[in-house]
C-alpha cells in the first residue's frame, strides 16, 4: 500500500466492529431506522381508458458540478488495499470483512450490520473518494462511506439498493437523520454495480458526490475529525456483499463563511 501524509497528520487507530458473535457484527435492529421515503409520482395522461395510470417521477442524473469541489489541495493519502493491517478485518458465520486482491470485501447475512474502519488516519478538512461495487444487494439493503469516525461515533453516507442516498450521524447506537433519502441516478439500482463515493468536508459542512456529481450537503457541529470507513447493512432477508477499493484523500483548504450576527 502506498500512503502519504503531511508531517502534521495525526496517526491513530480507528476501531469499530461492534460485538456480535465476537467479531464486530450486530443485529441491524440495534440502530433505529427512519421511514423510507416514497418516490413522488405524477400522473401520465391516458385518453381512452377510464382511469389515468400514475408513473414514477423520472430520476434525473445531475450534471458534473466541479464548482462544489472547491479548495482542493494536495493528495495526502492513498490506500490501495494491499495491506490487511490497515483496516479492521474479521470473519464468522454471520459476516466477514477481509482484504484480498487490493480490495476490501464486506459480506453479511440477513439482519447484520458490519463496519470496518481505516486504522491510520485522522482527518479534519478533506475530500475523500472510494469505489464501491455491490455484488449482492437488493431493496433497502445499504452500504456506504463513513467519515470523521471513531470507535463510538461517525457520519454515515449511505446508498440503498433501491437507488436512494441519505446521511446520518451515528452516536452510541443512536441514529440522527441529517439528510432524508433522495433518489439518485448515480446510485446503482441493485447489483452488480459500481459507484465512486466522494465526501467533501470543511468545518461543519459535508457534501456528498457520486461519480463526481454533487448530490446534497449536510451541516453538523458534533464531530470535527476522525478516520474513514465503510459499512454494509443487510436489512432484508438476503445476504449483502460489497467490495471497496482505490481510496484517495486530498486536503481541503477552505473554510465556509461564518454568518454575520444581525445588528
Amino acid at each position: 500500500m502506498n500512503m502519504t501524509f503531511p508531517r502534521s497528520l495525526i496517526i491513530t487507530c480507528g476501531l469499530l466492529l461492534t460485538a456480535c458473535s465476537g467479531i464486530g457484527l450486530e443485529p441491524v435492529t440495534d440502530i433505529p431506522q427512519a421511514p423510507t421515503a416514497t418516490p413522488t409520482q405524477t400522473p401520465t395522461i391516458v385518453w381512452f381508458p377510464a382511469t389515468a395510470t400514475p408513473t414514477p417521477q423520472p430520476v434525473i442524473t445531475q450534471p458534473p458540478t466541479p464548482e462544489m469541489l472547491i479548495g482542493l489541495g494536495e493528495l495526502i493519502a492513498i490506500d490501495d488495499f494491499s495491506d490487511p493491517e490497515e483496516w479492521d478485518t474479521a470473519a464468522s458465520d454471520q459476516g466477514s470483512a477481509k482484504i484480498s486482491r487490493d480490495r476490501l470485501t464486506l459480506a453479511v447475512q440477513p439482519g447484520i450490520y458490519l463496519v470496518s474502519l481505516q486504522r491510520q488516519m485522522v482527518l479534519g478538512n478533506f475530500y475523500a473518494e472510494i469505489t464501491a461495487r455491490p455484488s449482492l444487494c437488493r431493496g433497502e439493503d445499504e452500504y456506504g462511506f463513513l467519515v470523521r469516525a471513531n470507535a463510538a461515533t461517525y457520519y454515515r453516507f449511505a446508498l440503498t439498493c433501491n437507488g436512494q442516498a441519505h446521511a446520518e450521524r451515528i452516536s452510541l447506537k443512536e441514529r440522527h437523520d441529517l439528510q432524508e433519502p433522495v433518489m439518485s441516478g448515480d446510485v446503482p439500482p441493485g447489483a452488480p454495480g459500481e459507484v465512486r463515493i466522494g465526501v467533501w468536508a470543511a468545518g461543519p459542512e459535508m457534501r456528498l458526490f457520486l461519480n463526481g456529481r454533487y448530490q446534497f450537503s449536510i451541516s453538523d457541529l458534533n464531530l470535527s475529525s476522525g478516520t474513514v470507513g465503510v459499512f454494509a447493512n443487510a436489512k432484508g432477508d438476503t445476504p449483502v456483499t460489497v467490495t471497496f477499493s482505490d481510496l484517495k484523500v486530498r486536503a481541503v483548504e477552505y473554510f465556509p463563511p461564518t454568518r454575520t450576527p444581525n445588528p
